[in-house]
């Protein structure tokens, strides 16, 4: 190996083996001001997860170097794809070895930084590189090989009988990454903005305590599912729907400060006092929607699969006499339980619910739609983008409030302006189009902020805005997107992909994709900015400091963007060191808002202004540009921005 080659590995292993874990400790330290949540854990139970996470790590790094004759470097994978060691047990030992150590310290260091925000973060950041790079890159090296899949992996599509690691996959992975988030939240304990879902009439209703017996019984009835699930699909289509309504639920625990109040009881008999018991080990948070009503239907649909109508009747029975409990008992109202039977109909079969969103994302793309006034053109797509620009000028200013409106207005112009001339400048104007760009628009709308003093804006406080308007305006952007079809995906099998049929989309016209299934990739960026959009809500409506808001919406829109690349196909993005262009961008804006992260600042507002006539006039006339600028056009005409599709 040359000397240069030498020295470059070198580099790459002390930036990730030093200079990333200092930076997460300077990174806890620097934020802990600005976290003020609870501080959970004890040095022993913190040293003993961090040292498991070490043995899994280490473990990892020597099977890659004894089975793969290699190190664990992206840049230098190793030429052997291994599935021996622990990585026959595992499929990422070492991230998930790293995520304990951040976990254990954090815990051992008592630091709430450090176990609310560079926790998860770094989890997200190691996910986000796992899907948006890695996976691709070991199917383009390794082929089929690639697909082979550990002894911990979820059951495999099939009608035989599922075999003991798959039953212990299922147990580990859903049922532990439940507990992982239920016991978060209950850590995070009572919100100050917290409310009761109880409805007036339900807080004279007895409560009945022997109806704790049903109640406990769902502790039992689901982890059995585990074991009694006949074939394959059935405890398959169980985990997926368990891991699905974890990420829901818990985003609805988390952005929804609703908690239960027990209605009073006497709490005589053994039955009683397990009751109590059970109530006061909680923080009552957790309750919206009810997963004591969610896991036992989900539960039930597992055991019902392949056995007759007198064992299906049963297990729904059973999981019906769970739900019952939950208001006999007093440990949910109404609204909890109704939540809880109304998540169960999206997530019990994500494959289905994800075949209506894919089919709702197809008719969207091929709703094209154009009208001419003489020489002009007006494309529907515009209204969706007018409709983000509005928004997005409506959110941002109702944040600041009215004094900072006529800058916000300001800092619009800019963004719309960055994000025309960094798609210039970036792709060109291809075939005579006019592309606007998103990372331009966050270029645009900084150097708006920096001169809207002049204004009378305040640039802190005018970045938080916009970083709470922007998943929002995103989210209607890409519903323009999927019309004129940029930001579109690469190829995709059938059942995942959306055909493109109009024959002015760009998916047609310039990547040449016709009759072939790609990507929903702007369907993809629309979730998760849902996720983000309502947990910087969220935020603010908490009184997180501006910096930190700022910072946490780089982080997770980088994530969410580097993961949302990695499938995207336009042929016109450039590929820089094995990454599309945008990849390295989400790099640098997740670098830029750990940075932001450490930035002292004092409590944010809690939550937002009624929007103003000014505000709501101002946004009305961004709509109008908005859909101008990206919606009408020069068919006839061969100068450059002056057209937005192809013309007849």
């Amino acid at each position: 190996m040359a000397p240069a080659d030498v020295l470059k590995r070198t580099a790459y292993g002390v930036v990730f083996v030093v200079g990333v874990p200092l930076l997460l400790v300077a990174w806890a330290r620097r934020a802990a001001p600005m976290v003020p949540l609870p501080t959970v854990g004890f040095p022993l139970v913190g040293i003993e997860v961090a040292l498991f996470g070490l043995v899994l790590l280490g473990a990892g790094i020597g099977g890659l170097i004894v089975f793969g004759h290699g190190l664990p470097m992206n840049a230098y994978p190793p030429p052997r794809y291994v599935r021996e060691g622990v990585y026959g047990l595992l499929r990422n030992p070492i991230y998930l070895g790293f995520g304990l150590i951040v976990l254990g310290a954090s815990l051992a260091a008592r630091s709430a930084a450090g176990l609310w925000l560079v926790t998860p973060i770094t989890w997200l950041a190691m996910a986000a590189l796992v899907f948006g790079f890695e996976r691709h890159d070991l199917r383009r090296r390794f082929g089929d090989e690639a697909a082979t899949r550990p002894a911990l992996s979820l059951p495999r599509p099939g009608a035989d009988a599922p075999g003991r690691m798959e039953r212990l996959a299922t147990l580990v992975w859903v049922f532990g990454s439940w507990l992982l988030c239920y016991y978060a939240i209950q850590a995070l304990g009572r919100p100050p903005d917290a409310f009761s879902t109880l409805f007036p009439f339900e807080r004279s209703w007895p409560v009945l305590p022997w109806m704790e017996i049903p109640y406990a019984s769902a502790y039992l009835f689901v982890p059995l599912t585990v074991l009694v699930a006949r074939s394959r699909d059935a405890l398959r289509s169980f985990a997926l729907a368990g891991l699905t309504a974890t990420v829901v639920g818990t985003l609805c625990w988390a952005v929804i400060p609703a908690v239960a109040v027990h209605r009073p009881f006497e709490p005589t008999g053994w039955a009683a006092a397990l009751l109590a018991a059970e109530q006061a080990h909680s923080n009552d948070v957790a309750s919206f929607p009810a997963f004591h009503v969610l896991w036992p239907m989900l539960a039930a649909r597992a055991w019902s699969a392949g056995r007759g109508v007198g064992a299906r009747m049963l297990a729904r029975a059973w999981a019906g006499l769970i739900a019952v409990s939950c208001l006999a008992t007093g440990h949910h109202g109404l609204l909890d339980v109704a939540a809880g039977a109304l998540l169960y109909l999206p997530v019990r079969d994500p494959r289905r619910t994800w075949q209506l969103a894919r089919g709702g994302a197809e008719r969207l793309a091929n709703s094209w739609r154009e009208w001419r006034l003489g020489p002009v053109r007006f494309i529907v797509h515009g209204v969706y983008a007018g409709a983000a620009g509005a928004v997005g000028i409506a959110v941002a200013g109702s944040a600041v409030g009215p004094e900072m409106e006529a800058a916000v207005a300001w800092v619009g112009v800019w963004v719309l302006v960055g994000a025309a001339t960094y798609a210039q400048v970036l792709e060109g104007s291809s075939r005579l189009l006019r592309p606007f760009g998103w990372y331009g628009g966050l270029i645009g709308g900084f150097l708006g902020v920096l001169t809207a003093p002049a204004l009378g804006g305040e640039t802190v406080p005018l970045l938080a805005a916009f970083a709470l308007a922007a998943p929002w305006t995103q989210i209607l952007g890409r519903l323009r997107c999927l019309v004129q079809g940029c930001c579109h995906g690469a190829q995709a099998p059938a059942g995942i992909g959306i055909l493109y049929r109009h024959r002015r989309s760009r998916v047609r016209h310039i990547a040449g994709f016709g009759d072939v299934p790609i990507h929903p990739t702007p369907l993809y960026s629309i979730a998760g900015n849902l996720v983000i959009g309502a947990l910087l809500i969220r935020l603010r409506t908490l009184g997180t400091a501006d910096t930190l808001l700022i910072g946490v919406y780089l982080m997770l829109s980088a994530c969410a963007r580097f993961v949302e690349e990695s499938y995207r196909g336009e042929p016109q993005t450039p590929v820089v060191a094995g990454l599309r262009i945008y990849q390295w961008f989400a790099v640098a804006s997740f670098l830029v808002g750990i940075g932001a992260t450490m930035v002292p600042s004092g409590p944010g507002p809690h939550g937002f202004h009624m929007p103003s006539g000014a505000l709501l006039a101002w946004a009305a006339a961004y709509f109008v540009v908005c859909a101008a600028a990206m919606g009408l056009d020069f068919p006839g005409s061969n100068r450059r921005f002056s057209r937005l599709a192809t013309a007849d």
